[in-house]
């Protein structure tokens, strides 16, 4: 997507994983390091920038399948810009192992890849440190490790674009991947610092008591999903529906600061307005130094 003046904003990705516990679903959360000069503190998914070898056209024989990524609307949005989706899952795959240690692939049985023994695992650990450092490229892991990459563990969500009002931009997707058993996320104790499995009613507290720092699209997420007690329920539902692009409008009344997202009825961003949901939040405003959700008035 191009900003105001013509320049593309550059694209992003973000994976939520998800599992289901004895008291309900639970999402995977890390905080990033405090120095880090973008959300430096707060506690996010697994995401980063899209880079460019993750549109190497090698890398499509490292994906597990036939045919590839189909073009457009695999990601269920209500239109399709340049870009190739292909790319953007690519990044969303990388940025989940280097930054939680997640790798979403097949073996050549087409089992889901689990490092199963300590030998495999170390390995792996290796490769992570390589790829973060640039040593090694995602094709050459897929090589090294005799897998292929899967995007399908990966479930459109949701799309999120950074105001204008912020230095810097991103256009950024959500997908939403359920953890395969027997692997485990870790953070990678460069970017980011803490990480745990956390119920999303959990987070809100937390968040709200000051203890969680949660950014706007975070926050809204986490709280939507809270609306889902299983996995299952959530990713068949997420599979069902349209993605619009959330280009979230700022606004300061009466010393409030925060921003109106698409579907508040006061949203004025021509192109990319919703349809109003009066039961839905629709404003993330600034309280006591805390980010909340709030319906329009």
């Amino acid at each position: 997507m191009k900003d105001s003046s013509g320049k593309t904003i550059p694209s992003a990705a973000t994976v939520i994983m998800l599992r289901d516990a004895a008291a309900g679903l639970e999402v995977f959360l890390m905080r990033r390091h405090l120095n880090q000069s973008f959300m430096g503190g707060a506690h996010v998914f697994p995401g980063g920038r899209v880079d460019p070898g993750d549109g190497d056209p090698a890398l499509e024989r490292a994906l597990y399948g036939p045919g590839g990524v189909p073009p457009g609307n695999s990601f269920q949005e209500s239109f399709w810009e340049e870009g190739n989706p292909q790319t953007i899952l690519l990044a969303a795959i990388r940025e989940t192992f280097e930054e939680a240690g997640v790798l979403f692939g097949r073996d050549g049985m087409g089992e889901v890849f689990v490092p199963g023994d300590r030998v495999l695992k170390e390995k792996l650990e290796t490769l992570r440190a390589e790829l973060n450092n640039g040593v090694v490229t995602l094709g050459g892991i897929a090589a090294l490790l005799d897998i292929r990459f899967d995007p399908g563990m990966l479930v459109p969500y949701a799309r999120w674009i950074t105001p204008e009002i912020e230095k810097k931009r991103f256009d950024t997707r959500f997908f939403l991947a359920a953890l395969p058993e027997g692997l485990e996320p870790a953070h990678d104790n460069r970017e980011l610092t803490e990480s745990r499995w956390i119920a999303p009613g959990e987070a809100l507290k937390k968040h709200g008591r000051g203890e969680m720092l949660l950014m706007p699209p975070t926050l809204k997420t986490i709280e939507e999903i809270g609306n889902f007690s299983h996995v299952s329920a959530l990713l068949d539902c997420a599979r069902k529906r349209t993605i619009y692009p959330i280009l979230p409008q700022a606004f300061m009344r009466d010393d409030c600061f925060g921003v109106l997202l698409p579907h508040d009825p006061e949203y004025a961003i021509t192109g990319h307005g919703q349809p109003a949901r009066p039961a839905e939040t629709s404003r993330i405003v600034m309280r006591n130094g805390i980010w909340t959700t709030v319906p329009a008035p």
